[in-house]
């Protein structure tokens, strides 16, 4: 698609009352569409509408963009901004708060549809955040408010949000969702509608209300967040604090027009944003110390500029990574603009984090190339335990596919080996549908494994791997929402089998020699459509030595009555079997041991 340049790298303007000055912006290249309030709502409506009428369909697609909003306001009530994002798509805005950019609009995702009807399952990757959408659009009849109907990969974060906003597109059926994650965000003057979401994570937030649940809805340091109410009709796992966080990394342009990246600051037992009492805590990093890398920028090229003290951007396209990015510095940031995808060529890995303190990895994606990756992304080096509790690596926003846009191979997607770090974010994918496919194609034994000590996930996605979809051999973690869904491929029972007498793999493995672990609202899910019985004795499995209680509100689900098999129990034996006698049911467990 080739966009008129006045849409890409726009030059900044004077914007009267907020000060702004002319500046030249940095080179993000031709994806990243950077707008001003200076322009008419109407160039802005042709640009964004473009790039949406590309991306809304382009699942597997190889186009990326960053659409970014200069502070300023942008529509009117009488001539509102409302627009789709699609895949690889993310929009974000250019203030040091969110509400110092204001869409008077929409910024909306509605389910696809084809022959079998409409529904939000495979709206992924795209992303929304550190914005104010002033809920502007009254001639939309049915679909009249903010609609985010995603599933995984495509996080909401630092918005601020005034009006209706639906997280179900209730306006063509059967409206099925999958998502979801939000954070650091305010709702005001409505109840969010959670409507068919299956499951979602909010996280250090401020609600106006929340319409319902359905098999996981998890709240942790959120204000208005609804009571614990876990097992129910409206399951709810409500945390009143978040542990320890730290909020992504972000761009933002000052009033003398240069370009900053913000790095906010560790945060324990914290509640509600990071924004809306004041500035967020942190600091900010000088655009000028970050290497802006392009597709066709060698890993040499980046490795060279790490290795100097630099910080890294990688913008929009697909990178294929002849060796390693190495990140070796504490404190390096390496954000990306628009899902920037990594894909090792020749079997490697495509970043490793040597064993130091607080780097920040955000807004990536990682793609397994033909050859098969023994990691896609390692933090740290086995047995280092190396860290800093005040100054935590942060792993926020990154996402893992094998498979579905291309035949691709990898053993582990994530290896934490680090003590203390956050991840706050991950969707490690299996692909299930796509291009190279199959159970002796898209070959993964396991998505995440955590070796480090202290370390603290929100929200794990980990899906369709062939043996432990995650492995915790850390002491002393903490995982707040996990949701998971089971190989759908196995051939057969003897093909998936922990061991003999142990029917299938357990989703989420707790090592046997682990003393102290937190789990809060942790799902797994059943669809084994290969025609033949297959079945997962546990979809847990941990110590049973664990202090009381160490887990909490567990639940499995049978998929669909035209699948077979099952989980047989919900943890080491215990909770009831989940199978076609009791589809789409919850079958839970309160806490363990």
């Amino acid at each position: 698609m080739d966009l008129p340049r006045r849409f890409a790298l726009c030059c900044f303007f004077s914007f009267g009352a907020l000060g702004l000055v002319r500046a030249t912006p940095p080179d993000f290249g031709p994806n990243v569409m950077i707008f001003d309030p200076s322009m008419p709502t109407s160039q802005i409506q042709t640009a964004v509408d473009t790039i949406a009428n590309q991306q809304v369909p382009n699942q597997f697609g190889t186009q990326r963009y960053a659409l970014l909003f200069m502070p300023g306001t942008y529509g009117t009530s009488d001539t509102p901004l409302n627009f789709q994002v699609g895949y690889y798509t993310a929009v974000a805005g250019l203030g040091s708060s969110p509400d110092d950019v204001v869409i008077n609009g929409s910024i909306d995702v509605y389910n696809q549809c084809d022959s079998s009807g409409c529904v939000a399952l495979v709206n992924f990757w795209r992303s929304l955040s550190n914005l104010n959408i002033n809920v502007t659009n009254p001639t939309f009849g049915c679909k009249t408010g903010e609609f985010w109907a995603v599933s995984q990969a495509a996080p909401m974060r630092r918005v601020h949000i005034i009006g209706l906003t639906t997280l179900m597109d209730y306006c063509t059926g059967p409206s099925f969702a999958s998502g979801g994650f939000i954070a650091d965000s305010e709702f005001d003057d409505s109840t969010v509608v959670n409507g068919s979401q299956q499951q979602w994570l909010v996280r250090n937030s401020k609600l106006d209300g929340w319409s319902n649940g359905v098999w996981n809805q998890v709240f942790t340091g959120v204000v208005g967040a609804p009571a614990q109410n876990f097992p129910s009709s409206n399951q709810y796992t409500t945390l009143a604090t978040s542990p320890v966080t730290r909020e992504a990394p972000y761009l933002y342009v000052d009033a003398n027009g240069h370009y900053w990246v913000f790095v906010p600051s560790v945060q324990s037992n914290s509640v509600g944003t990071t924004w809306g009492g004041g500035s967020t805590p942190g600091s900010s990093i000088s655009i000028d110390n970050f290497f802006i890398a392009k597709p066709t920028d060698s890993v040499q090229k980046i490795n060279s500029a790490l290795a100097q003290g630099q910080n890294l951007i990688l913008t929009p396209g697909i990178y294929n990574l002849d060796r390693t990015i190495e990140v070796k510095r504490p404190d390096t940031v390496v954000l990306g603009l628009g899902f920037p995808t990594l894909v090792p060529s020749n079997g490697g890995v495509a970043i490793t984090v040597a064993d130091v303190p607080g780097v920040k990895l955000s807004g990536l994606l990682f793609d397994a190339g033909p050859l098969n990756s023994p990691v896609l992304l390692q933090v740290g080096t086995p047995h280092a335990h190396k860290s800093n509790p005040q100054d935590p690596t942060l792993v926020s926003d990154v996402f893992f596919r094998i498979g579905g846009a291309t035949a691709g191979k990898a053993t582990i997607s994530l290896v934490v080996n680090s003590d203390n770090v956050i991840l706050d974010d991950i969707w490690a994918w299996r692909a299930d549908h796509g291009t190279g496919v199959g159970w002796t194609d898209n070959t993964a034994d396991t998505g995440v494994i955590v070796n480090g000590d202290d370390v603290t996930a929100y929200g794990l996605f980990v899906e369709h791997y062939q043996k432990y979809e995650v492995v915790w051999n850390g002491n002393g973690g903490t995982e707040i929402f996990f949701q998971n869904e089971m190989p759908y491929d196995p051939p057969s029972q003897a093909a998936w089998t922990e061991t003999p007498g142990v029917d299938g793999w357990a989703a989420f493995k707790v090592a046997n020699n682990v003393t102290s672990f937190k789990g809060y609202g942790m799902g797994s899910y059943s669809f084994f459509n290969q025609g033949v019985n297959i079945y997962a004795a546990n979809a847990f499995e941990v110590s049973a030595t664990l202090p009381a209680s160490s887990l909490n509100d567990l639940l499995t689900i049978f998929l669909n009555k035209a699948a077979s098999g099952g989980i047989l129990n919900v943890i080491n034996g215990t909770g009831g079997s989940s199978t076609a006698a009791n589809p789409d049911t919850p079958v839970t467990v309160v806490s363990y041991p």
